[in-house]
């Protein structure tokens, strides 16, 4: 039991004076005292002496009080000042006129118009701590006050951090604390709420807090404890080990998701519990928010059983039935009868071939899409629900980009020719109109343009362009910068908000934005979102993404809710691409395979090899003498990290996995004893053979680039370094440091056999020769705009220059003259759904290459019944 400290009236505990005593409880005694200072009542917690004593305890007090008082909300008591007057120590926080929720408590179980405002405002203080990484470790209702206007505000946020044993190491463990005793027949305090991890003296985390809210929303529910026994070990046991009576029998009035929720919450294993407690307010916010004369509505409960996929099938069909129950028979009439059963995917393309983007007309019968049937260009395509038959519109090769409601078609034309531009179009044919043009600067981007008609039926374009969404053309609503670019936009249903993808260096999101620029991000730290659509009958925007979590290659159907609710819609074996939804909910979407594959002509060969290992085969760098293959495999296959692989060009032995990696730049030694490997912090050398693997690390260096110098005892770098910008460096490989040898904004470099010169570009685009060894650079003559250096020649004095998408032609190329001579061409045999090469390496001496290529091979589906 705690020593209480009494202090009189008058007394004063630094800038505070005490008035009278409002309570005590196992963190120590609470006065109401005066601030003169600031002309306030405030409310002080004096400590227990035990506590007060340990100088230990009191640092970290002090340091948990610190953090809680910077948290801001609402809902969590505001921490005003924390000291030590005369042994006596103390903090000082907000007062609240109110009541304990234990003794709203005292009367039995509460009404659902009362039990849910209440529980929504302690959820929602307990996910602004835990966002903040600070977790209660002692939530029961005696922390937990109500003002007179129903306003929740939680307390002693870390202070059952005081209550737990130091260990030898000085840190505190995590083993339960009973704020009063444990007599027989008495169980009181925070034995009846803690978790069972708490209880067995695990660690703990956010989702401790988690079960204990369970605990409470179980009470407030069915008017008793959830876990109650004679004593406090028994209660504690049967946290661990058993389950409370269902609320189905202790509450049967509670309605069916506010159990499911309070279930979720008390699981044994945090891991089924929420993954961020901002979930679990907002599911009860959406409770909250149904209500209508103490009864839940249809779209609430609907709403609930679609958001997490992991509930039981008997139980999400029993949630869906009484969701159409609630809605009720006229709403049914109103709206196409639904699809009923598993979701029913119906094909409506057929041909072989790389599909672009599709819509359904405002019939919502006609879908029009773009596709490259068989290798040959874009072009537009028209089908309906009731056929199987494509038509080719009377248009010229273009991409499908939107159809207004007055039937335009807004299209990207000149895709691979200079200068593409997005035009417009009626349905039923005619010359295009151009209406926006790529300038100088965005042409090569301009082929990744995309544009959305207004449905406000004022045919006006909100358009993407060089990572930046303007509506209309000309005004930006959500700029592009050096870290973030836009991806795609879409219209809301009622024109009032875009949603769009935004790409932040490796990591994606969905967002929205009004027509003014206010914008908010709803889904964040997704490592690709490929597609969006709004839902006109909820409201949600639904997304295609993976997170990097998930088996490359998976990307699965989500939706988002404009306030972030977030849900799973549908997870298939294929990569489900949503690209547009009717007002009945029929989905239109498009079904992708993309295996990448590799070629390669070894030395004294006269026909290219297959050399694909598994589903996703990118080359990467070929050794000098054309023998073996350094590449990376970035599908399913090689697993969530993909993995970095070398094998013998002619295909003679089975490719060796040397670790893992994918999407990060490598390059293989003249020797093909080792590998450099490129992340942002660090250049990893993983070992071809036998030995072990070797990292290298300048401080303040961020990492683009590595290439190994002839020698093998030296790499070039491409890096910033602490206080300068991107630019290129030789560093040794046993020691550094690294030596600069080219100006700031220097990058994307290909190094010479002889190791001398350094062919890179420069910030505005410009290639030159840098020598290694210091000198000014050589600007290179007869590069043309869209074409590649892709290596030196043997002698070090020619370039090789790769341009075209298919076929891909070599020219030779004398950097000094610009002339330049035909060398080589690389075609495919299949060309059908594969845009471009994406890789190419070439020996010095142009005998032998090695080549990638992804093949786009789409169907089109409609598919009912997804929710």
């Amino acid at each position: 039991m705690s020593r209480a400290l009494t202090l009189a009236p008058g007394t004063r505990l630094g800038p505070y004076e005490i008035l009278t005593p409002i309570g005590a409880g196992g963190m120590g005694q609470v006065y109401r005292a005066r601030d003169a200072r600031l002309g306030r009542d405030v409310a002080i917690k004096v400590l227990p002496a035990e506590l007060a004593s340990s100088p230990d305890r009191l640092r970290r007090f002090e340091k948990e009080a610190l953090s809680v008082s910077a948290l801001n909300h609402p809902n969590i008591v505001t921490v005003y000042d924390i000291g030590a007057s005369e042994g006596i120590s103390w903090i000082a926080m907000e007062r609240i006129e109110g009541e304990t929720l234990r003794a709203l408590m005292a009367g039995g179980p509460m009404s659902l118009r009362k039990l849910l405002p209440l529980g929504t405002q302690i959820a929602e203080g307990l996910a602004k701590a835990h966002a903040t990484g600070i977790v209660h470790r002692d939530l029961k209702p005696e922390n937990v006050m109500v003002t007179r206007d129903g306003i929740v505000k939680i307390l002693d946020f870390g202070l059952a951090k005081l209550t737990g044993p130091i260990s030898d190491s000085g840190e505190l463990t995590q083993s339960p604390t009973m704020s009063l005793g444990t007599e027989a027949g008495i169980v009181l305090g925070t034995v009846g709420y803690m978790s069972p991890e708490q209880a067995m003296g695990g660690a703990i985390d956010f989702r401790s807090d988690q079960f204990s809210f369970g605990s409470i929303l179980y009470e407030m529910a069915a008017g008793k404890r959830a876990f109650q026994r004679a004593t406090a070990p028994e209660t504690m046991a049967a946290i661990i080990r058993e389950e409370p009576e269902p609320l189905a029998s202790a509450a049967p009035s509670t309605p069916l998701p506010l159990r499911w929720i309070v279930e979720r919450c008390l699981a044994k294993d945090p891991e089924e519990r929420y993954a961020a407690t901002k979930d679990l307010a907002r599911d009860l916010s959406r409770l909250r928010d149904g209500i209508s004369d103490g009864t839940l509505s249809g779209s609430a409960i609907a709403t609930l059983a679609a958001r997490d996929r992991r509930l039981p099938v008997r139980r999400r069909v029993l949630l869906a039935a009484l969701a159409l129950a609630a809605v009720g028979a006229i709403a049914v009439l109103a709206m196409r009868r639904p699809h009923e059963g598993p979701p029913l995917f119906r094909p409506v393309t057929f041909q072989r071939g790389a599909l672009g983007i599709a819509r359904f007309a405002s019939d919502e019968k006609t879908i029009l899409f773009a596709a490259a049937w068989q290798g040959r260009p874009a072009q537009l395509y028209s089908t309906r629900l009731d056929s199987t038959e494509s038509t080719a519109l009377p248009l010229p090769s273009a991409n499908l980009l939107s159809i207004s409601s007055s039937g335009k078609l807004a299209i990207l034309v000149g895709h691979g020719t200079d200068p593409p531009a997005i035009a417009e179009v009626p349905l039923a044919g005619g010359a295009p109109r151009e209406l926006v043009q790529a300038d100088a600067q965005e042409a090569l981007q301009f082929a990744h343009a995309v544009a959305d008609w207004s449905p406000r039926g004022e045919d006006r374009l909100a358009v993407v362009r060089s990572g930046r969404l303007e509506f209309p053309v000309g005004k930006v609503l959500v700029p592009a910068s050096e870290e973030t670019s836009v991806l795609e936009a879409r219209f809301s249903p009622d024109g009032r908000r875009i949603a769009f993808i935004e790409q932040e260096g490796k990591l994606a999101a969905v967002g929205v934005v009004d027509l003014a620029g206010k914008k908010k991000i709803l889904s964040p730290g997704w490592e690709i979102v490929s597609s969006i659509a709004w839902h006109p009958g909820t409201g949600e925007i639904w997304f295609s993404a993976r997170k990097g979590d998930v088996r490359i290659g998976v990307v699965e159907l989500h939706a988002v809710s404009l306030s972030g609710a977030q849900r799973v819609v549908a997870r298939t074996p294929q990569l489900l691409i949503v690209e547009d939804i009717t007002h009945d909910g029929r989905v239109l979407a498009r079904s992708d395979d993309w295996p990448e594959t590799m070629m390669c002509l070894p030395p004294g060969a006269s026909r290219e090899a297959d050399l694909t290992w598994l589903d996703f085969s990118q080359s990467v760098a070929l050794s000098p003498d054309g023998q073996d293959l350094l590449f990376a495999e970035g599908g399913a296959g090689a697993g969530a990290a993909g993995g970095v692989y070398i094998r013998k060009t002619d295909g003679s032995k089975p490719a060796v996995r040397l670790g893992d990696g994918w999407n990060e730049m490598q390059d293989l030694s003249p020797d093909k004893k080792m590998v450099v490997q490129v992340s942002p912090d660090r250049l990893t050398l993983l070992p071809v053979g036998p030995g072990e693997s070797k990292t290298i690390q300048d401080k303040g260096f961020q990492y683009h680039r590595a290439l190994w110098f002839p020698d093998g005892k030296n790499l070039l770098i491409g890096a910033s370094g602490p206080g300068h910008g991107k630019r290129l460096f030789v560093r040794g490989v046993s020691a550094g440091p690294a030596r600069p040898f080219t100006p700031e904004g220097v990058q994307a470099a290909r190094l010479s056999p002889d190791g001398k010169l350094a062919a890179a570009m420069d910030a505005k685009g410009n290639y030159s020769l840098y020598p290694v060894e210091g000198g000014d650079p050589r600007p290179l003559s007869g590069l043309r705009a869209g074409e590649f250096i892709t290596g030196f020649d043997a002698k070090s004095e020619n370039l090789y220059v790769m341009y075209g998408v298919l076929p891909l032609r070599i020219d030779r190329l004398d950097p000094a003259t610009g002339k330049r001579t035909f060398f080589r061409e690389i075609t495919l045999a299949d060309p059908t759904g594969v845009d471009s090469i994406s890789t190419l390496q070439l020996t010095p001496d142009g005998k032998s290459y090695c080549y990638s290529f992804m093949r786009s091979l789409s169907r089109l589906y409609v598919i009912d019944g997804l929710k």
